[in-house]
């Protein structure tokens, strides 16, 4: 048999307080959780109105019961973010790299990666330089694929013609 957590009048005033003060839809519902169980719905009647599962429902009760109200108080998410400097950072870095692009030298990932790694304090892989390029919208820029001074065709077709005149 399930444990029944036993809350007082005071559990549900403080929940109501809190309720009132935030903001956050999230943290509503899982309040609203609380301010339903201490009511005397079920976690099935809680689940539906709430949309949660029975389970979540449930832990939500359960933290609240052994941890108390200071939990919900702040967020507990982790992930997101996870970029070891800010965007305008990034783009501080970048605009040396910029001008030297500019003045005709060819940049590379590995010197971008070797000066994000001093800057950041510890070595990344080689993804988080691609991705920090695509973020501020850098492109691969490749050489010409001919040479500037190549022939033109008809002088490549003369020179054809004239080797096999030649070898006759």
């Amino acid at each position: 048999m399930p444990k029944a957590h036993k809350f007082t009048d005071k559990n549900y005033k403080e929940v109501l307080e809190l309720q009132a003060q935030i903001n956050d839809v999230k943290l509503y519902k899982k309040l609203l959780c609380l301010q339903l169980r201490i009511e005397g719905k079920s976690n099935a009647e809680i689940a539906e109105i709430t949309k949660y599962s029975k389970s979540r429902v449930s832990a939500l009760v359960c933290i609240y019961a052994n941890e108390g109200i200071e939990y919900f108080k702040f967020e507990h998410r982790v992930g997101g973010n996870r970029r070891n400097i800010s965007f305008d950072e990034e783009r501080r870095m970048l605009v040396g790299f910029e001008e030297a692009a500019k003045s005709g030298n060819v940049i590379t990932a590995k010197e971008i990666k070797s000066k994000y790694d001093g800057i950041i304090g510890h070595e990344s892989g080689k993804g988080t330089v691609y991705r920090l390029l695509k973020r501020h919208k850098w492109r691969q820029v490749m050489p010409r694929s001919k040479h500037p001074k190549k022939a033109s065709e008809e002088v490549i077709e003369a020179s054809k013609k004239l080797s096999l005149v030649s070898k006759n």
